[in-house]
């Protein structure tokens, strides 16, 4: 995610339109997706709000009915009534953290970020939902040991709430390689031990491949070892966080494909910024990309 990015959602309109779509992979085979057909109910799919900010959130609920899917992520409660309109879930709901820098292993923040998430943790259980987003924020000089101890200190106020709601309280881990210089949750180790700290099914982590291919790679592997921990999947091609197809460097079918393998039940929510200059050609990037992993 780019905070700033989705501070300034833009509005648009535009719905792509059916089609075949084929390219030709890593590896030389030409694939074919076609774009209209049903999907086949494996994959519970959904997208991230801020990366459709060319429409509107009505617009974008009419694009994903379209699509066949019923979820968009990073949703907060002022526009949690323009989803029930349209019986889409806020898959992941955003809003009570402070920002993506000022987390839960800054000791100084555990009093606000208590206030905040026990407020929000309500809001999201009364409107029929599940998840929570947070963040670590960044180390500022400190250390993995004091970063991971303040997380389980901070987290440990709220999720005693969490699970009284059934709310899944899920960290995000980002790269700190590229797009999020010092951020501690910046590999899967880091937020597993974290998530065997706290003992609670009630928190997650939120495993964005994009970001972890960049600080980590060896994905499927990981996705393999450490499945239990990760409540939610985020996805975006890499380089350049565009399009998961073939301009990228990871194979989508199979990465959702061993995400399924695992018994997952979440949400696999597309991440990645759409490259097309038309608000129809933006649309049409998530058409291909959920068939892509619609497995």
């Amino acid at each position: 995610m780019q905070d700033k990015t989705r501070r300034n959602i833009l509005k648009g309109m535009a719905v792509a339109g059916a089609g075949v779509l084929s390219w030709k992979s890593s590896a030389g085979a030409r694939m074919t997706v076609d774009s209209g057909s049903a999907l086949k109910g494996n994959v519970n799919h959904s997208v991230s709000r801020w990366t459709y900010g060319h429409l509107s959130i009505e617009q974008l609920c009419q694009l994903v009915k379209e699509l066949g899917f019923a979820a968009i992520d990073l949703v907060g409660p002022e526009d949690w009534p323009v989803l029930k309109k349209y019986g889409i879930d806020s898959s992941m709901c955003n809003g009570a953290e402070i920002s993506l820098e000022d987390g839960f292993i800054h000791r100084e923040l555990h009093d606000e970020l208590e206030a905040r998430y026990l407020k929000h943790i309500e809001l999201v259980a009364e409107a029929g939902y599940r998840n929570l987003i947070c963040f670590s924020g960044n180390a500022r000089g400190m250390d993995r040991k004091t970063g991971l101890k303040n997380a389980v200190d901070g987290l440990s106020r709220i999720l005693p709430h969490a699970e009284k709601h059934n709310v899944t309280i899920q960290m995000e881990l980002f790269n700190s390689k590229i797009d999020h210089p010092d951020y501690m949750a910046d590999n899967s180790a880091w937020g597993v031990e974290l998530c065997r700290a706290l003992g609670s099914d009630n928190f997650k982590l939120l495993y964005d491949i994009y970001h972890m291919q960049i600080n980590e790679g060896d994905v499927i592997r990981t996705i393999r070892d450490y499945h239990p921990y990760f409540g939610h999947y985020h996805t975006a091609g890499v380089p350049g966080r565009n399009e998961i197809d073939h301009t990228q460097e990871l194979y989508y079918p199979a990465i959702a494909q061993a995400i399924m393998d695992t018994g997952f039940k979440g949400y696999l929510a597309q991440e990645f910024i759409p490259t097309p200059e038309s608000n129809a050609g933006k649309n049409e990037s998530l058409r291909k990309a959920i068939q892509i992993c619609d497995v």
